[in-house]
C-alpha cells in the first residue's frame, strides 16, 4: 500500500522491478505505486503490468501537506494545490479515493493532527519505522477506531515487499477501496500479524 519508484526523487526502485517481481510474488497480487507528489510512475507500473491479468497496479500518491504526509489511493491524479491536511482530503473525497496518514509519528508524519481530521485508514506498520513508532500509529488507529494498514515505503529493492496489507476483497480497485475503509484488513511482516 506505499511503494516509490524512480519516480520518486529518493527512489531507486525501477517500474520494471516492481512489475517482475510482483508478477512473480508467490502471494502479493497487488501494489500500490505512492510516489512522492506525482502519479507519473503509476502510469509507468501499469503500463508494464498490462500484460499480465493476476496482478492490480493502484493508483495512489504520498502528497508532501504542509503539515505532514498523506496518501491517497485509488486516485491517480495530483491534488490541487495548496497541498493541506483539509484540500487533500476534500480532493480525494470527490474522487473516492481512500485517505491514510502515512507513518503519523516518523519524520514528515502528521502525528497528533490525524486525531482532528476525517482519515479513512493509518498507516500502521511502516516498514522503515522502528517498532517504537509504529506501536504509536497502532494506538492512533485503535483510539480512534479506524483500520490499519502497511506499507513497505520503500525507496530501494531490498526494502519491498517487507510488510504487506492483506485485504478481504476481489483483485478489483474498487471493491479493494472499499474493503480498506470498511477495515476488512489485516497487517502483517515477517514478525508480526495484526488484525484492525
Amino acid at each position: 500500500m506505499h511503494l516509490h519508484t524512480t519516480y520518486s526523487p529518493d527512489a531507486s526502485i525501477s517500474p520494471k522491478i516492481i512489475v517482475d517481481q510482483l508478477h512473480a510474488h508467490p502471494f502479493i497480487n497487488a501494489v500500490a505505486i505512492t510516489d512522492h507528489n506525482t502519479v507519473e510512475g503509476y502510469y509507468k507500473v501499469l503500463e508494464l503490468a498490462s500484460p499480465y491479468e493476476d496482478i492490480l497496479i493502484i493508483p495512489g500518491i504520498e502528497v508532501s501537506a504542509a503539515e505532514g504526509d498523506i496518501l491517497v489511493l485509488g486516485v491517480a491524479e495530483v491534488p490541487p494545490k495548496p497541498w493541506t491536511i483539509d484540500n487533500i482530503i476534500d480532493f480525494a473525497r470527490k474522487k473516492d479515493g481512500v485517505v491514510i496518514a502515512a507513518h503519523p509519528y516518523r519524520g514528515h508524519g502528521l502525528g497528533d493532527l490525524v486525531k482532528n481530521h476525517d482519515f479513512d485508514a493509518v498507516e500502521v506498520l511502516n516498514g522503515i519505522s522502528p517498532l517504537r513508532v509504529n506501536r504509536l500509529a497502532e494506538n492512533l488507529a485503535k483510539t480512534l477506531d479506524l483500520p490499519g494498514i502497511a506499507g513497505s515505503d520503500a525507496h530501494r529493492v531490498n526494502d519491498m515487499w517487507t510488510v504487506c496489507t492483506e485485504v478481504q476483497a476481489s483483485v478489483h480497485i474498487d471493491e479493494l477501496l472499499r474493503a480498506i475503509k470498511k477495515g476488512l484488513v489485516r497487517v502483517t511482516s515477517a514478525r508480526t500479524s495484526i488484525h484492525f
